[in-house]
């Protein structure tokens, strides 16, 4: 259980939602560590995260982008018509998992690949010209110093 209750921001603010709803997820409890990730940065607006995904084919892969929420599941197939050898210890882990990572604004997955048991996705950020900042030159009308009448106003 924890010791917040965000229910009453809900109600007293308007566009905020995303914002508690961050919240309120950080709150939910321990964190999961299966299976161990890396974020990098490969350039100034590209990223990359790296999954181990030891034993898991591409098509026991699924990577699903869905409202700013990056979802990346693994469902290992069992085959019971193979002959399997007797496992003595079992030290690595083939169990489904679900890893979710929260994408900022603009962000999207430009491409994904298993390679060496690790899962790579390509993010990168687009920021719209309408969002980009821009420089506004300062000018005078004329090129004269423009004249304000005080009596007129």
């Amino acid at each position: 259980m924890r010791g917040f209750d965000l229910t009453p921001l809900y109600r007293s603010t308007v566009g905020f939602d995303r914002l508690f709803s961050l919240l309120d997820g950080a709150f939910d409890g321990p964190s999961q560590s299966y299976p161990p990730y890396n974020i990098e940065r490969t350039g100034e607006d590209a990223y990359r995260i790296t999954v181990a995904v030891a034993g898991f084919t591409d098509k026991e892969l699924n990577i699903e982008v869905k409202e700013n929420a990056l979802t990346i599941r693994g469902d290992k197939t069992v085959n019971e018509s193979e002959d399997k050898p007797e496992v003595l210890y079992q030290g690595i882990a083939a169990r489904a998992f679900e890893r979710r990572f929260q994408l900022a604004d603009h962000v999207e997955v430009t491409g994904a690949s298993v390679e060496n048991g690790l899962l790579h996705v390509d993010l990168v950020r687009r920021i719209p010209e309408a969002k980009k900042p821009r420089q506004i030159p300062i000018g005078s009308a004329n090129g004269k110093a423009q004249v304000i009448d005080a009596k007129a106003a």
